[in-house]
């Protein structure tokens, strides 16, 4: 399953100037549904080749509620010069967990998903694993390290890992 990168929209003023406002503003975006957020949710979906039209509506209506049930914390702000470290704890779905479970029911039920041919059909298991993850209610939480650099006396976050991409969207197998 795909996840979605994460955008950080500008803020300014002051007060919006310190590494925590800035991770803030972040995870509100996707809380809050930017418009910005909303659109590359659109682009990566539209990329992906396994959804149909439906799957892909689908997907992003779940990542919507997804980001909008996202839950964070922050937990310490540490600034060393023109760098900072902002440590958040995030709860979100489990989704790992589910797609794991969708994979094993997969493997043990693969005839379930054949076609009108008796042929194995992806967008079949795609539907079903879809209907896993709006089932999900498992939820997990992650400490995240998130790191910020002052670039022309504004805070700027450095680009976020691939590990903590994957947290945020509830697909990190632990």
């Amino acid at each position: 399953m795909l996840f979605i990168p994460f955008l950080l929209v500008g803020c300014g003023g002051k007060m919006m100037n310190t590494p925590t406002k800035k991770v803030e503003m972040f995870f509100a975006n996707y809380q809050t549904l930017d418009d910005s957020v909303v659109k590359q949710l659109n682009d990566v979906a539209n990329e992906e080749e396994l959804f149909n039209s439906t799957q892909r509506k689908e997907y992003v209506d779940l990542m919507k509620k997804h980001y909008q049930d996202l839950k964070y914390e922050i937990k310490d702000e540490i600034v060393d010069g023109d760098t900072a470290t902002v440590t958040v704890e995030i709860e979100v779905k489990d989704y790992s967990k589910t797609l794991k479970d969708a994979e094993t029911y997969l493997n043990e039920h693969k005839e379930e998903f054949n076609n009108d041919k008796n042929e194995y059909d992806e967008s079949l298991f795609t539907s079903y694993r879809l209907e896993q993850l709006k089932k999900s209610t498992d939820k997990v939480k992650y400490t995240l390290n998130i790191y910020l650099t002052k670039v022309d006396n504004e805070w700027k976050m450095d680009d976020l890992s691939e590990t903590d991409r994957m947290k945020i969207n509830g697909m990190y197998e632990y």
